[in-house]
C-alpha cells in the first residue's frame, strides 16, 4: 500500500521532468475543457444563471473523479505493474514543473536576443493580459507573476491533493481549475455562471496556496535568496490581491528576489491596477525570469518531497 501511494507520484514527478507537457499526446483537461464547453449551452436554457452554473461545476468535476477511479479501478484489477503506469501517467497529466519553466525560459530567450515582438508573443502564452505593447520590464514582471502564480494550481495543489486522497482527486481538482479558466470571470456573461465554479476553484487552492509560501521561503533560502524578506513580504502583501489566493505565492516571490510586483495591466483593452506587491530593492531583469524558474524547481522538489511524507502518513494511519 506504501508503495502504491507514493510510486506514481514519485513516477510522474520523473515524466514530468523529463518530456515536459505533451502537446502532441491527448491530454485529459484537453478532454476536460471539451466537456465543459459541450455542456454549457444546454444548461444555460434553465431559468437560474447560477444555479446553471453549480450543476456544471459538479457534473464535471463528478465525472472526472469517477472516470479517472474507473480507469484505476481496472488498471488495479489487471495487475499492480499497470495500476503503477496508469497511477503514473494520471498524476503526470496534473503536474506542469517543466512546462512552467520551459515557457519561462522561452521568454527569457526572446528577451535576450532582443526580439521583442517574440517575446511578447512567448509571455502571452502564459499570462491573460494584453502583451502588444509590453516593454521589456513589464515582460518580465508578467512572467515573474505567472510563475509564482502557477506554482499553487499546476504543482503545489495537484501534489497535496494527489498525496491525500490519490490520483482522481488530482484530476478532479485540475477539472476545478479549468472550470475557473473557462467560465470562472467576472465579466457580464459569466458572473453568475461561473460563480460556482470560481468560488470552488478558490476554496481548492486555499489551504495549498498557504503552504506554497511557505515552501517558497524555504526555496528561497536554498537559492541564497532572503527567507525573512519572502516570509515578511508575503505575509504583508499576500491579501492585497484580488484574488484569495493568487497574492500570497506572487507576494511570497516579490520578497524573496526584492522586486516589486503588481501595477497596471490590460485585459481585453481595460484597465486594471492590482495593488503593489514587494518592495523594489532590485530592478525588473531577465535576470529574475531566471532566479523565479530556479526557485520555483527548487519548491517543486520540496513539493514533491512534502507530498511522498504526506502519502505514506496518509498510508500509515
Amino acid at each position: 500500500m506504501l508503495l502504491a501511494a507514493t510510486l506514481p507520484l514519485l513516477m510522474a514527478f520523473v515524466i514530468d521532468l523529463a518530456i515536459g507537457d505533451p502537446q502532441r499526446m491527448p491530454h485529459p483537461v484537453r478532454a476536460i475543457g471539451k466537456m465543459i464547453e459541450w455542456a454549457e449551452p444546454p444548461l444555460r436554457m434553465l431559468p437560474s444563471e447560477r444555479l446553471s452554473g453549480i450543476i456544471l461545476t459538479v457534473f464535471v468535476v463528478a465525472v472526472t473523479y469517477l472516470l479517472t477511479s474507473c480507469v484505476l479501478y481496472v488498471s488495479a484489477q489487471h495487475s499492480p505493474a499497470m495500476y503503477y503506469i496508469v497511477a503514473a501517467v494520471t498524476l503526470y497529466f496534473t503536474i506542469a514543473v517543466k512546462s512552467l519553466a520551459d515557457e519561462a525560459e522561452s521568454v527569457v530567450s526572446a528577451l535576450e536576443s532582443g526580439d521583442m515582438v517574440k517575446a511578447r508573443q512567448r509571455v502571452s502564452r502564459i499570462v491573460g493580459r494584453d502583451t502588444e505593447n509590453l516593454d521589456e520590464r513589464q515582460i518580465v514582471r508578467a512572467c515573474v507573476e505567472s510563475v509564482a502564480e502557477s506554482m499553487v494550481d499546476g504543482i503545489i495543489s495537484p501534489i497535496f491533493y494527489a498525496s491525500l486522497c490519490g490520483p482522481a482527486a488530482a484530476m478532479a481538482y485540475k477539472a476545478v481549475n479549468t472550470l475557473d479558466s473557462m467560465v470562472g470571470y467576472r465579466n457580464e456573461r459569466y458572473i453568475k455562471f461561473g460563480w460556482a465554479s470560481a468560488r470552488l476553484d478558490d476554496l481548492a487552492n486555499y489551504i495549498p496556496a498557504r503552504l506554497s509560501f511557505r515552501l517558497i521561503a524555504v526555496s528561497s533560502y536554498i537559492c541564497g535568496k532572503s527567507f525573512k524578506d519572502c516570509v515578511y513580504i508575503a505575509t504583508r502583501d499576500g491579501r492585497k490581491h484580488p484574488s484569495v489566493n493568487s497574492g500570497i505565492p506572487e507576494a511570497a516571490f516579490a520578497g524573496a528576489l526584492g522586486v516589486q510586483l503588481g501595477g497596471q495591466s490590460t485585459y481585453g483593452g481595460v484597465l486594471s491596477d492590482k495593488p503593489l506587491l514587494g518592495e523594489p530593492k532590485n530592478p525588473l531583469t531577465v535576470e529574475m525570469i531566471k532566479e523565479a524558474v530556479t526557485i520555483s524547481y527548487v519548491t517543486s522538489f520540496l513539493m514533491l518531497g512534502l507530498g511522498l511524507i504526506m502519502s505514506a502518513i496518509v498510508v500509515l494511519i
